[in-house]
């Protein structure tokens, strides 16, 4: 039984795959803001810390260069007041990249709350919050926004964008390779045509939208401010602002290559001679060098302000990044080349199959090699390929290129069952075309008839009808001449020439693209082989706008080898956990000498804290004890143990006032229960405290 047809077209494939793209897009954006590749790994005063005395400015260590400014650094007192200069010093020195602000004299004892915002050396916003206490902790009236820098609306937008236009450089940088490497003639097919334009307006208007987003994303978050002209400024004099410049720059030349591309280029389909046949040879070469050199340099601005600008190697890191994206976009761009062609211009030959094949092949080789030394860059070690947001989600990007590869090599076997054709009514037998005039004509007059009953008005549809469906096969020749002399004898008795009807015209029209849609569909469903293919692309490039979203999130995640070596420095900078809540079962060995002991420390971080200590029989019910004791030890520190004394104020509950923990971390909480004279157990259990 010969294969069918899908049910759906080209347009209803499209829209789904462009729906899905938007949706992954809006997923991405909705998703928590971006960590950054930039942390804080310490700061002066400590987190949570109690000092005697004021201390003459307040200090932030972090892990790599960032970029802050006048207000980046904010020291606020009890009452919310600002306490500090406001002059952010940079005191790197070394490796070590550390950033201050002096405080005012006189300051009062009580809390501080220190909130900072910097922009990380990849172009991702980062923030945070930490509190110390002078003389002794107290109550605040600050409040902090909940919204982290990078989130809300404005991240959302941003992350639309960014997806955007990776989408678009694709789509724009893989079809016209397509069009230079595989398929020449395609120059000229306006499916193409628009699929490469698109891209280029994508990823235009996407850069466009980040460079205005830019000051509020890094900012203050307010969708207001992406129109505010000072910081639009601000945005130009840094690193990403130049980038964003330079590729909406190296883009208005992108739109002369794509103008030569589908104008001049694609005139020059079928050469006369040989000297046509040089010039199209020579201005090949052109496009395709010239292209070539666009394409790396619009792809040169991700790397020069994204993951490969900083860390390890960062001068072997930044080309490699560029032929990645090279080599992804030929791949996929020229995937949804292919797939738009199978569908919207079904005469494709199967030589254009099989050299975009080999030029697939060529590209995943390549996305292969660059992506296994980028992952040891970012990752560093097996342990973070598992244990890292960065390595999980690595993982799942390696899963869905092998799941891609696999697919086209399905669809590689397809490719060599084709049957090779030509384009247009020369894949038609004799008796088919003759076949589809007979239909044509017979649509042509019943429509006349319907429309018009006048001699002049139906002699004149007649005309239009058969002028719209006059074959052009050399095999139907005859058929064309007959219908000329049919048309030459209706016009005969016509004195003047009658004005058609619009209405007339139009049902003629539908009628022809009623007719010309039949034809395409008859002649891409002509080899069943080539519906194998079709699917099989289709699935590929699903696949593929997965991928990118996947690919988007990784780019925008805090590289492994980052976020393990900031865990291995024992959360310096911990934040805040809440309240500590552990229960620890105990026996002292004696009559009515088991139980459990829940300890709850609020609000469960450094400084001053309130303890609550109950005690319970395995039943459930309150236990009392004549005496219970608690203490705290940092074993890795080397602190403690710190003792507590509760003060008995209920039957089997104890609590303790100003409990203070120096620093956070991982502390061994203590518990000492004696039930009777001789009957004592100490039970011990670790809680991290930030």
């Amino acid at each position: 039984m010969p294969a069918t047809a899908p049910r759906f077209g080209a347009a209803v494939v499209i829209r789904l795959l462009l729906i899905t793209t938007a949706l992954l897009g809006t997923l991405l954006a909705g998703a928590t803001p971006a960590s950054a590749h930039a942390a804080l790994t310490g700061s002066d005063p400590k987190d949570g810390a109690v000092v005697a005395t004021a201390p003459k400015h307040v200090t932030l260590t972090f892990s790599e260069k960032i970029a802050l400014g006048n207000d980046s650094i904010r020291v606020l007192e009890p009452s919310g007041k600002r306490s500090d200069t406001g002059d952010v010093r940079d005191m790197s020195s070394g490796g070590v990249v550390k950033y201050g602000v002096p405080l005012h004299p006189g300051l009062p004892d009580g809390t501080y709350t220190v909130a900072w915002q910097a922009v990380s050396a990849d172009s991702h916003p980062i923030s945070g919050a930490f509190t110390f206490s002078i003389g002794a902790p107290s109550k605040t009236t600050v409040a902090l926004p909940d919204q982290t820098a990078g989130g809300g609306l404005v991240g959302a937008l941003y992350g639309i964008a960014r997806y955007t236009a990776y989408a678009g450089y694709i789509l724009l940088v893989g079809g016209g390779a397509f069009v230079l490497a595989c398929w020449q003639r395609g120059a000229g097919e306006r499916p193409l045509q628009r699929l490469v334009v698109q891209g280029w307006i994508t990823l235009t208007a996407s850069t466009l939208v980040m460079l205005l987003l830019r000051a509020p994303y890094t900012g203050s978050g307010k969708l207001a401010d992406a129109f505010d002209l000072s910081g639009l400024k601000a945005v130009l004099e840094t690193k990403t602002g130049a980038s964003l410049v330079s590729r909406l720059l190296l883009l208005g030349a992108a739109a002369l290559f794509v103008a030569v591309l589908f104008g001049a280029y694609a005139k020059k389909d079928a050469p006369l001679d040989e000297e046509q046949a040089n010039e199209k040879k020579d201005l090949t070469f052109g496009l395709a060098l010239g292209g070539g050199v666009l394409a790396a340099g619009i792809a040169a601005t991700w790397a020069l302000s994204e993951h490969a600008s900083t860390g390890l190697q960062p001068g072997i890191a930044m080309p490699v990044d560029v032929l990645h994206m090279l080599a992804v976009a030929t791949w996929l761009g020229g995937l949804a080349a292919l797939l738009v062609a199978l569908y919207r211009v079904p005469g494709i030959e199967r030589s254009v199959v099989r050299s975009f094949s080999r030029v697939a092949f060529a590209s995943v080789a390549v996305v292969a090699a660059t992506g296994i030394y980028q992952s040891w860059r970012q990752v560093g070690s097996w342990s973070a390929l598992t244990g890292t947001a960065y390595g999980q989600l690595l993982l799942v990007k390696i899963g869905l290129v092998a799941v891609l590869v696999g697919i086209a090599w399905i669809s590689r076997r397809w490719t060599g069952r084709l049957a090779e054709t030509a384009t247009g009514r020369a894949q038609e037998t004799p008796d088919e075309a003759r076949a589809q005039e007979e239909e044509e004509r017979e649509a042509g007059t019943a429509t006349t008839a319907d429309t018009d009953t006048t001699p002049a008005a139906s002699a004149d549809a007649t005309a239009t009808a058969t002028a719209a469906t006059t074959p052009t096969s050399d095999t139907a020749t005859d058929a064309a001449t007959t219908t000329d002399a049919d048309t030459a004898v209706a016009e005969e008795p016509r004195p003047v020439t009658v004005p058609a009807d619009p209405e007339r015209a139009a049902q003629l029209a539908r009628q022809k693209a009623a007719v010309a849609t039949a034809r395409v569909k008859r002649v891409r469903d002509a080899d069943p082989q080539r519906l194998g293919l079709r699917r099989s692309v289709l699935t590929e490039a699903a696949v593929a706008v997965v991928l990118l979203a996947v690919t988007t999130v990784l780019t925008s995640t805090e590289p492994g080898r980052t976020e393990e070596k900031e865990a291995g420095r024992g959360g310096a900078a911990a934040a805040p956990t809440g309240p500590v809540d552990v229960r620890i079962p105990f026996d002292t060995g004696g009559e009515d000498g088991k139980g459990t002991a829940r300890v709850e420390l609020d609000p469960g971080r450094s400084g001053g804290n309130t303890l609550h200590l109950w005690l319970e029989r395995p039943n459930g019910r309150a236990m009392d004890a004549p005496e219970v004791k608690v203490a705290f030890t940092d074993n890795a520190n080397e602190i403690g143990p710190l003792p507590a004394a509760p003060d008995r104020i209920a039957t089997g509950h104890w609590t303790a006032n100003g409990v203070q923990i120096p620093m956070p971390g991982t502390w061994e909480v203590e518990v000492t229960v004696r039930t009777s004279d001789i009957d004592q157990v100490t039970v011990k259990k670790n809680v991290k405290i930030g």
